[in-house]
């Protein structure tokens, strides 16, 4: 399984992307967790190719804004891959963002939410500002099991 977690700056992608891993971890299942952060240069084409290859049977949790339909469609297209729009608005992203170690200069935040590409017919959406961490890690988990 490859669940692409998708959304602009500040939505709480990486908090759940690390939440979820651990829970499903401790559930016995091993998913790899991947973030866009990891990479300075062409970033989604190296998480594509590094994800491609891996070990076909890798369950992957996909953490990045793929701010572009264009990655959006392109990672969707991969075997067992789910793609996960979480969102939150630019009021609540930009005060997340100001609490943040590594805060994104907020003009880069203001940036990203009005370049973001709003996924077409996502697998599941989920509104981080409605829901907690913790409610937003068990529909995850909840979606998860549906499918393995």
């Amino acid at each position: 399984m490859k669940l692409v977690l998708c959304g602009p700056p500040g939505v709480g992608k990486t908090t759940v992307a690390q939440r979820l891993q651990s829970r499903l971890g401790a559930a016995g299942r091993d998913f790899r967790l991947l973030h866009s952060d990891d990479f300075s240069r062409n970033t989604y084409r190296q998480m594509y190719e590094h994800v491609i290859d891996a070990d076909p049977d890798t369950d992957w949790i996909l953490d990045g804004t793929f701010y572009q339909r264009e990655w959006q469609d392109r990672f969707r297209a991969l075997p067992d891959a789910h793609l996960v729009y979480l969102t939150a608005s630019l009021e609540t992203a930009l005060e997340r963002n100001r609490e943040r170690e590594d805060a994104i200069e907020e003009r880069g935040v203001r940036v990203m939410h009005g370049k973001f590409e709003t996924p077409t017919n996502p697998d599941l959406t989920l509104d981080t500002e409605r829901s907690s961490v913790g409610e937003t890690v068990d529909a995850l988990e909840r979606y998860v099991q549906t499918w393995i």
